[in-house]
């Protein structure tokens, strides 16, 4: 088995699960896949198992496996965790302050504006890039590590439910983001972590117009 295929079809099937192609609650099966990737099943078993691990699919004995479903539970759960972690990664990133990073975050703030209007797609993929930053410079590698995963379903959701794609360019998002921004770049910790909590409840209000309310957490 060759280490460079495995990682080649775990790529390209985390970005058919992630972008809604292989949509949520389908049912995946080695040999189905090893055709369409004209490969053998060795390594698409060996890309099922990480891509398990990752948290994007779940093992059904004797059937294959199943691509983690996208429903109000699943919603809930994702924000609930968002809101019990960003918030302290926004005040640790505050408090670690490399050049680099407030440049990175400029720079991903601007290509979100400049994509809103024409790719809401890819300014949604500049927020993220900008939200996983500020996780990474929290200096804690498994608070990272949860949130990418959050960020990943998150991503999903906007892929899978096209109503929450023109969020991504409404002036209540980016006006957030900036605030974020102004705080980290201020090195102050506790605006930072309220302007993520203010942040993450804009983004429950929009997640509200496709589920109900997700609960005691956000009040």
């Amino acid at each position: 088995m060759s280490p460079s295929l495995t990682d080649r079809l775990v790529v390209q099937l985390r970005a058919a699960i992630l972008s809604g192609r292989i949509a949520p609650g389908s049912i995946v099966v080695e040999p189905r896949l090893a055709e369409e990737y004209s490969v053998s099943k060795t390594p698409v078993r060996e890309a099922l198992r990480l891509l398990t691990s990752q948290g994007l699919l779940t093992v059904l004995p004797k059937k294959g496996y199943l691509v983690r479903t996208m429903g109000l539970h699943d919603v809930q759960e994702t924000l609930d965790l968002r809101m019990l972690l960003e918030p302290h990664a926004a005040a640790a990133a505050a408090g670690f302050l490399p050049q680099e990073l407030t440049v990175k975050l400029r720079q991903l703030l601007d290509a979100q504006a400049a994509l809103s209007a024409a790719d809401p797609l890819g300014a949604m993929k500049a927020a993220q890039d900008f939200h996983q930053a500020i996780a990474d410079a929290s200096r804690n590698s498994r608070l990272a590590d949860s949130l990418r995963r959050c960020f990943d379903e998150t991503a999903r959701a906007h892929h899978v439910l096209p109503g929450l794609q023109h969020y991504m360019g409404a002036p209540t998002e980016l006006a957030e983001h900036e605030a974020i921004y102004a705080a980290i770049a201020a090195a102050d910790a506790r605006a930072a972590e309220e302007a993520m909590r203010v942040h993450l409840r804009s983004i429950r209000t929009a997640m509200a117009q496709q589920f109900t309310d997700p609960g005691s957490l956000w009040a």
